[in-house]
């Protein structure tokens, strides 16, 4: 299996970048900081969950860093915000500020770390006493619809594509299991819960030309086909979707959410 790439944000922006900025609205409600808090968003990616921040929770201060440099310039290049700053950087050398950030979170991320509880951990050491630290990621086994018509009908075509689903690679993208992590990495007053959204497309290519983009899994797993085989997945998944009379396929995507304060 070829590594996922993340390196184009103009790519990953159609593709999941507006989708993600809806689930984080949506999520910040739900944490419901108080104004003037100092946040790190950790696996900024193209900045959707910061800018919402920007927007919608009154920050002092928004760092978000990923280890794409093509993510972070992109992020830093439509981002006209001086409370804002992004960075490249690991999880050994998180950005920091005096006394421990507000909140430190994350947004469709940590399935994708070779050691979720590691990271974890390492979020928690940049949140101030009594922080929160939260995170919200794909369920992708059975409500993320868009990628789920994807793979079922991959599956379908090429039965060894199962290995290559997220909902088959990322067993941590379920409740049970986030909480469990929760739990484990020491944070108390746990809360998980699901953020459903709408995913309206305007019409097919509106869904299926943000699978070639090679952005993450599906769209990898898209590229790497061969011309015909790649014809035959886009018309495997269109006869699956609701197209309704105008054009339009209204899906959903469900992410599950969770937070714990840092002790």
């Amino acid at each position: 299996m070829a590594p996922d790439t993340w390196d184009d944000g103009a790519a990953y922006e159609p593709y999941v970048g507006r989708w993600s900025r809806l689930v984080a609205a949506r999520f910040l409600h739900w944490l419901a900081l108080p104004p003037r808090s100092a946040w790190l968003d950790f696996g900024c990616g193209t900045g959707a969950l910061s800018r919402t921040i920007l927007a919608d929770a009154d920050p002092r201060l928004v760092i978000g860093c990923d280890r794409s440099k093509g993510y972070t310039d992109f992020a830093r290049q439509t981002t006209r915000d001086q409370r804002a700053q992004f960075v490249v950087a690991e999880l050994s050398d998180l950005p920091h500020t005096e006394g421990g950030f507000d909140a430190v979170v994350t947004g469709l991320v940590l399935n994708f770390l070779p050691d979720p509880l590691d990271a974890l951990a390492a979020l928690i050491a940049r949140a101030r006493l009594g922080g929160t630290v939260a995170a919200y990621v794909w369920d992708y086994a059975d409500g993320m619809q868009m990628m789920r018509a994807f793979w079922d009908a991959a599956i379908a075509l090429e039965p060894e594509a199962r290995d290559l689903d997220e909902g088959t690679r990322f067993p941590l993208c379920r409740p049970e299991a986030l909480h469990q992590l929760f739990k484990e990495a020491g944070l108390r007053g746990l809360e998980v819960q699901p953020i459903e959204i709408p995913t309206i497309f305007r019409n097919f290519d509106d869904f299926w030309t943000p699978f070639l983009g090679g952005q993450g899994p599906a769209p990898g797993y898209a590229r790497s086909l061969a011309p015909e085989r790649r014809a035959r997945l886009r018309n495997a998944i269109q006869d699956r979707l609701p197209v309704a009379g105008d054009g339009t396929i209204a899906l959903t995507a469900r992410a599950w959410a969770a937070k714990g304060i840092a002790a």
